[in-house]
Parts: structure tokens; sequence; C-alpha cells
């Protein structure tokens, strides 16, 4: 009894460690976003890595999700995203609303 209570208290552990570890890669090149649709589990902390390949700034946004991050050109930024009911979440480039949209889809 005591070794299946060990075994499963490890298990669970090893599934929360692991479903933090969740980290999507967006890329912006002229001034849109690479990919604009993009999937993490529901209820999971993720990453954004914002990879800006465009020589000039972007700052992707949402309000839905609380989060507002300058890119300079040519650099990358990480930001930290909490745990999302099951939905679909927009956010946008500041700089550049009519081309720079993305979806992120929690499910």
């Amino acid at each position: 009894m005591v070794a299946t209570s060990l075994w499963l208290g490890l298990f669970l552990f090893a599934s929360v460690a692991h479903a933090e570890d969740v980290s999507i890669n967006i890329t912006i090149k002229d001034h849109r976003f690479y990919p604009s649709v993009t999937k993490v589990p529901a209820g999971v902390p993720f990453k954004i890595v914002f990879i800006n390949t465009d020589k000039t700034s972007e700052d992707p946004a949402s309000e839905s999700m609380c989060f507002e991050k300058t890119v300079a050109g040519g650099s990358r930024q990480v930001i930290q995203v909490d745990p999302l009911n099951v939905g679909s979440y927009n956010f946008f480039g500041q700089f550049s609303r009519d081309t720079a949209q993305g979806t992120i889809i929690a499910e």
C-alpha cells in the first residue's frame, strides 16, 4: 500500500513538473505572428517565447491573457502565462494591429 502511494505520488509530481515546462515559440516576421494559431493544454501555466526577426520592435499584448511586452527587433522575450480555461484567447501587436494578430487555443 505504501509503495503504491509512493509510486502514485511520484507519477503525479512528474506530471505536474512536465506540465509546467510547456513553452511555445511565436516568430514575429513582416509584422505578423507565425504561427498565428497555437494550441496549449488548458489548466497549465505556459511560456510564450516571442522571437522578433523584424528590424523594428513589436509589442505583443493580450487583455484576456494579461500580458504586454515589447520585443526589440532581432531579439526575443519570454512571457509567462497563467493557466487558461478551455477556450480561445486573442493577442495582437500594438505597433502593427492590422497584421500582427494571433490566437491561443486552450484545450
